[in-house]
């Protein structure tokens, strides 16, 4: 299964789609056949009426309504080739990100680290968008217009081959003419986005920084950069303009030159000139036709190979973002009830290649535990939550949840066993509501409301206009109550392990002295394990069973706040962050707790 995955490209994405809609791929070939086969009619048509009236014959109606038949076909059949090439472009654009975003979900977390986030924007939207134009605008809309081209050459033949040689010989000549005018505006263009993308730019960094320039009268230096790439702009688009205007009356007049020709030659006394250019009125007017027919699809030519080459570059890049190596599948494990609820054994783990950032770490947590994870920053503490989660492999050593590889766990696996908070919240598009469910059905309007409740946002929900149901706009919540939150989520789906990466950074004294009294209810009344991640010793020493210090990737020391003597917790923590004292204080409602002050 895996093999297949990984040969998975943009051809067969676009092969599997033809497959799974073949009569919309033999409509598009037989719309596509009809409309080049319909345009050829009415010229030749027209040309036999002109034909009747000069030689003096009686008009009907039948090559009339002939006429107008087949040319109201050509152009329902035209209507109908674009509307199948739009259609399929669309399958085959939704069949195209849905493999993106399965392909996504299986790449290994430090090769999406890696990923720049507009870049893999780019991929889903820009990149997909142009190989739906390589079919709407491109292959399919070039092969008809040079079949367009090819049938107009071969009925012209027919009706005069000293016509046909003087095309053969001034569509190349009037292709390369196209190119170049085409080239020219897209340099153009580009030049003018570049410019406008400049001045664009140049007004969020004035606004931000407004104070900045003010201070040091700078409004000048602000005004003569944007005045800049305004010039830029507009000398772009003017030269646009300019090939634009070339253009028309260039193509009109090669045309008007050939038709005279034509006409001239084929009134020509000299019988060798009317074996080749002799004809009658309506070939006449049937080749008048078909020469002002095939100048369009030869600029749409141009603007084809333009599109053609514009999607080869995205097709490229998605099919690198395709062939990138995928994450090591872990067959499933069994879980062990009486295995530590986390477990890491001499790991060793980095980011980059030579260089780790955890060095043979041990740490046990049991079930029912609040451990708290300190150290200084760069100890490697956010690490071990990765390792934790599942996000990364360690280099060496083995992590375990339960006795089970997290890298194992399934998405329903991971949901019912992992509550995690991150160091910022993360809305997803929605409500109140979904902000705490992420979308999941199987989380009741108890447990939603429960979970803010614990969070201590149950208050501020219901003061919103909607309460759980109002949509979420970055100006409801502050930035404390966001973080609030995201302990919701965290608590909606009754995990057994919590983790909380930081999760006091956002919050108030107040808040944060709820947060712990919140853990500690969860994990010594409500049956979790909880492992925090926290900068600040004194509220470690606060409020958990556990606390583990890290140094230089290590572990240094495991505590017992609530059990160690002070000395020992104070010689432990002064070995990371330097000289402190720890002294037993009596807070205002009788309790003991430890106070850190550092020397």
């Amino acid at each position: 299964m895996n093999d297949r995955k990984k040969a998975v490209h943009v051809g067969t994405v676009v092969l599997e789609t033809v497959k799974d809609h073949l009569w919309l791929s033999f409509a598009i070939l037989a719309v596509v056949a009809g409309a080049v086969g319909a345009a050829l009619v009415p010229p030749l048509v027209l040309g036999r009426i002109v034909d009747g009236l000069t030689a003096g014959e009686g008009l009907t109606l039948r090559l009339p309504l002939w006429y107008l038949a087949f040319t109201a076909l050509a152009g329902g059949l035209e209507s109908a080739r674009e509307s199948a090439l739009t259609v399929f472009g669309q399958k085959t654009t939704h069949a195209l990100r849905s493999r993106l975003m399965e392909k996504e979900g299986r790449l290994p977390a430090d090769e999406l680290n890696r990923q720049e986030p507009g870049a893999l924007v780019s991929r889903f939207v820009g990149d997909v968008d142009t190989v739906e134009t390589l079919f709407t605008a491109g292959i399919i809309s070039m092969a008809a217009d040079a079949c367009r081209i090819l049938s107009i050459l071969v009925v012209v033949w027919q009706c005069s081959r000293g016509l046909a040689y003087l095309l053969l010989a001034l569509l190349p000549v009037l292709f390369g003419f196209t190119r170049f005018v085409q080239k020219r505006m897209l340099h153009n263009q580009l030049k003018n986005r570049k410019a406008v993308s400049r001045a664009s730019g140049y007004v969020p960094e004035t606004v931000r920084n407004l104070r900045t320039i003010r201070t040091l009268g700078k409004e000048t230096y602000m005004e003569t950069r944007y005045d800049g790439a305004l010039g830029e702009s507009y000398r772009a688009i003017e030269g646009t303009n300019f090939y634009d205007a070339l253009y028309s009356p260039v193509i009109l007049t090669v045309n008007a030159v050939v038709v005279g020709v034509v006409m001239l030659l084929s009134a020509s006394g000299d019988p060798a000139v009317l074996t080749l250019f002799g004809m009658t009125a309506g070939t006449a007017v049937t080749v008048m036709n078909y020469i002002s027919q095939i100048f369009s699809p030869l600029e749409s030519l141009g603007m084809e190979i333009q599109t053609i080459q514009s999607a080869v570059a995205g097709v490229r890049r998605i099919n690198d973002f395709l062939a990138q190596p995928e994450q090591e599948t872990v067959a499933p494990e069994t879980e062990n009830p009486a295995a530590p609820m986390v477990e890491l054994r001499d790991v060793d783990f980095g980011y980059e290649a030579g260089q780790n950032v955890l060095h043979h770490l041990n740490m046990e947590i049991r079930e029912g535990e609040l451990a708290t994870l300190s150290g200084r920053t760069g100890a490697g503490k956010s690490t071990v939550f990765k390792l934790v989660l599942g996000l990364y492999a360690p280099r060496r050593g083995t992590v375990r949840i339960q006795g089970v590889d997290p890298r194992s766990l399934t998405g329903p696996q991971r949901r019912a066993l992992y509550g995690y908070v991150e160091q910022r919240f993360h809305p997803v598009p929605g409500t109140v509501r979904d902000q705490i469910t992420l979308y999941d059905d199987s989380i009741t309007e108890g447990q939603v409301r429960r979970a803010a409740e614990l969070a201590g946002l149950a208050e501020a929900i219901g003061a919103l206009p909607q309460g759980y149901d109002t949509p979420c706009t970055p100006d409801i919540f502050s930035q404390g109550q966001w973080q609030l939150l995201s302990i919701a989520r965290a608590v909606a789906a009754d995990p057994k392990l919590l983790l909380l990466d930081e999760p006091d950074s956002a919050l108030d004294l107040a808040n944060r002295s709820r947060m712990t009294a919140l853990l500690a209810q969860l994990v010594h009344t409500g049956g979790k394990t909880a492992l925090v991640c926290l900068h600040d010793p004194a509220l470690a020493l606060d409020s958990c069973d556990i606390l583990v210090v890290l140094q230089g990737g290590g572990v240094a020391a495991v505590l017992h706040p609530k059990t160690d003597p002070p000395a020992v917790l104070q010689a432990a923590l002064a070995a990371v962050y330097g000289p402190l004292e720890l002294l037993p204080v009596t807070d205002c409602r009788g309790r003991r707790r430890l106070a850190l002050l550092p020397l």
